[in-house]
């Protein structure tokens, strides 16, 4: 079966909801499970899925993620594959930036002319899930569909979050409706596995994955459908081209909040998580070349380490500790990801560090830390306690903010000695 397909990966948005962890990066740069970043997931997935002919569409705070993709991402001169970026860019005939999802992919079509296809695969930059989308392809191409939408079954609880699609047995969507009102979900139950009944999961959400045909892409952008997928060009369609649900039964979370962001990652954490890390289809990241992690003395469990570890620490529970993660002795961390750091401190600036009584980068001696998120490059003194929870109000404050009652300590933050949060 023909897949002549192109994959594009929207990777502009400001992520706003995951702010301080947005403040110096794209929300498809944050990292994520210690050692990868968001934009890694569906790159992966395309490449798992044979599909390697991929475009990642920035705008805003893109130079993380552009210098990420440019260091991860290469294919031998003898392969027709390849990761690119499209920076979002002003020009004689549009001097506006990207306006919508839609937007993005309608200004990038041009830059699309030299590449020989005939279905475009639009992706979110910042989920999580794994996913064949071959399958989802020949869905497409077996039914006669000009637009096909991966949707997951939700229940009523979570329905108002999200998009909802209406489809009929065959799987042609007949009404979309963004973020309906609890009271209109009786109306919108679509034919679902009897598993799915079963646990009330009988509303389709919007995963945000599309595969259009190209001739009726180029059709709708000429028409002027709008600038965004989810709330213009999705709507326009249906009843109009051949509009398809394609259910996904597996596992997948939109990354789209702090809480939601910090669920996914401790849920690496269990013995059998949602998402499986340790399977045949790898995630791909940058080759850092670190050394394996040394561990000495720590009582450890549930808990996902990155490379380049020096811990020390009494306990690490219910946590991920990403690369270069440096914790002393007597310290404790619960229920807390630990991103790490960038590089390593050479040793005379830890010596000058301690003679001067300032922290190290790293978690220093006899710290408590529960319920936090650490960016990266953070410098933790010793004696710090930090104990998130709903006990503390949402906000910002300085070198740290909460949301959730989560404490997201930001990016290179100093927390002096003693300091105590929560």
């Amino acid at each position: 079966m023909n897949r002549n397909v192109i994959s594009i990966v929207l990777g502009g948005g400001r992520g706003t909801r995951l702010f301080p962890l947005t403040y110096t990066r794209s929300k498809p740069a944050v990292p994520i499970a210690g050692k990868y970043r968001l934009v890694d997931i569906p790159i992966s997935n395309c490449l798992n899925s044979g599909l390697n002919k991929i475009l990642v569409l920035t705008q805003f705070n893109s130079a993380s993620l552009n210098s990420h993709i440019k260091n991860s991402y290469h294919f031998d001169i003898f392969s027709k594959g390849f990761v690119d970026i499209l920076a979002a860019e002003q020009n004689v005939e549009n001097e506006s930036w990207y306006q919508g999802t839609a937007d993005a992919v309608r200004q990038s079509m041009k830059h699309l002319e030299k590449y020989d296809y005939d279905y475009i695969l639009i992706l979110s930059g910042d989920q999580l899930y794994q996913m064949d989308f071959r399958e989802m392809l020949d869905f497409h191409i077996e039914n006669g569909g000009d637009v096909t939408i991966a949707t997951i079954p939700v229940n009523a609880k979570d329905a108002t979050g999200f998009g909802i699609l209406k489809s009929d047995d065959e799987g042609n969507i007949t009404s979309f409706y963004e973020k309906p009102d609890y009271d209109m979900l009786e109306g919108l139950k679509s034919e679902v596995s009897e598993e799915n009944k079963h646990k009330g999961k009988e509303f389709l959400a919007s995963m945000g994955i599309y595969i259009f045909t190209k001739t009726i892409l180029k059709k709708m952008f000429d028409e002027g459908a709008g600038d965004d997928f989810g709330k213009d060009i999705i709507p326009s369609s249906i009843g109009k081209y051949k509009t398809l649900s394609y259910q996904y039964e597996g596992y997948w979370t939109d990354i789209g909040t702090i809480e939601s962001f910090y669920e996914a990652n401790l849920d690496l954490c269990l013995d059998l998580p949602q998402f499986n890390l340790f399977s045949s289809s790898p995630i791909y990241t940058r080759a850092r070349m670190l050394p394996p992690s040394k561990i000495n003395g720590s009582y450890v469990s549930k808990a996902v380490f990155g490379d380049g570890c020096i811990i020390m620490a009494d306990k690490i529970e219910n946590s991920v500790i990403g690369n270069r993660t440096r914790i002393d002795k007597g310290s404790t961390i619960v229920n807390s990801y630990v991103m790490g750091a960038d590089f390593y401190q050479n040793t005379t600036e830890i010596v000058l560090n301690d003679r001067g009584g300032r922290p190290n980068m790293g978690i220093g001696k006899y710290c408590y830390i529960e319920k936090a998120i650490l960016d990266k490059n953070c410098s933790i003194g010793d004696n710090v306690k930090i104990i998130g929870g709903k006990h503390i109000p949402d906000g910002d404050y300085g070198t740290y903010s909460v949301q959730d009652g989560i404490v997201v300590v930001k990016k290179g933050a100093i927390l002096l000695p003693g300091t105590h949060i929560g």
